[in-house]
């Protein structure tokens, strides 16, 4: 594929506080270059401003590249500079309000060039793509429970139930250094691509996402349809998706 024949995105943002929460701690953005999705912690103040602070990091990541050179862009430097600028922006602000100390957010996001994308991914939010019928999960939570799954310390099927199973072991951090998972993938027509904050993965199962991925007609259609499945499965947490269709 040529990048004059590189595939455009069909997009869309959905987030919702769920049934249980009185604020919304999620941040999302979206545009036909960059994609991303945040869970803030700390408290729902906090939470909400760490969310935020990283998203407005990734908008102006993103408008820096408004105008660059695609054949120029190199992805994973590009949002590896972003989700550090990210980090530096939330050590400000904890600076300069020492009440904020201890709040954090996840951080997922997609970056395209037209014909592939980078991703960056840091805490439990999640990455998704379906492909040709197959729902793979592009991200790996940095959570305590995954890190014991890796270890073959416990089965997944337990970890997918285990009440621990938000506590996170990397995450966004006022104080600490940003680390990141960076890869890059090949886009083909056809795929549709999930950002999601853990409001939705841990109410929905892998084959209610792949069937609402598959069936839904457009990206706007597939984000309410899960926000929907979320909150009836109680709806413990903000829910927040963003999808992207890429043309066939």
């Amino acid at each position: 594929m040529t990048r004059d024949e590189a595939p455009g995105v069909h997009y869309a943002v959905g987030s919702d506080v769920g049934r249980r929460r009185s604020a919304n701690e999620d941040s999302a953005y979206a545009t036909p270059r960059l994609l991303a999705v945040a869970d803030g912690m700390g408290g729902h103040a906090a939470g909400e401003v760490a969310s935020a602070i990283a998203i407005e990091a990734m908008a102006d990541l993103d408008g820096r590249l408004a105008d660059a050179d695609p054949e120029k862009r190199n992805l994973l430097h590009e949002l590896g500079e972003g989700v550090s600028d990210a980090a530096t922006r939330l050590n400000e602000r904890v600076a300069a309000e020492p009440e904020l100390e201890g709040m954090g957010t996840t951080l997922t996001a997609i970056l395209w060039d037209g014909t592939t994308f980078g991703l960056a991914h840091i805490g439990d939010s999640r990455g998704y793509l379906l492909r040709e019928g197959e729902l793979s999960q592009l991200t790996k939570d940095h959570t305590m429970v995954q890190s014991l799954v890796d270890e073959g310390k416990m089965p997944a099927e337990l970890a997918a139930r285990h009440p621990g199973r938000s506590v996170l072991i990397r995450a966004l951090m006022a104080g600490s250094s940003a680390e990141p998972d960076l890869t890059t993938h090949t886009a083909e027509p056809g795929d549709r691509y999930l950002l999601c904050s853990d409001g939705l993965t841990d109410v929905t199962t892998p084959d209610e996402i792949l069937e609402v991925l598959s069936s839904s007609e457009t990206p706007e259609d597939a984000v309410g349809r899960l926000i929907d499945i979320a909150n009836e499965g109680g709806g413990p947490d903000n829910i927040t998706c963003v999808i992207a269709y890429v043309d066939h």
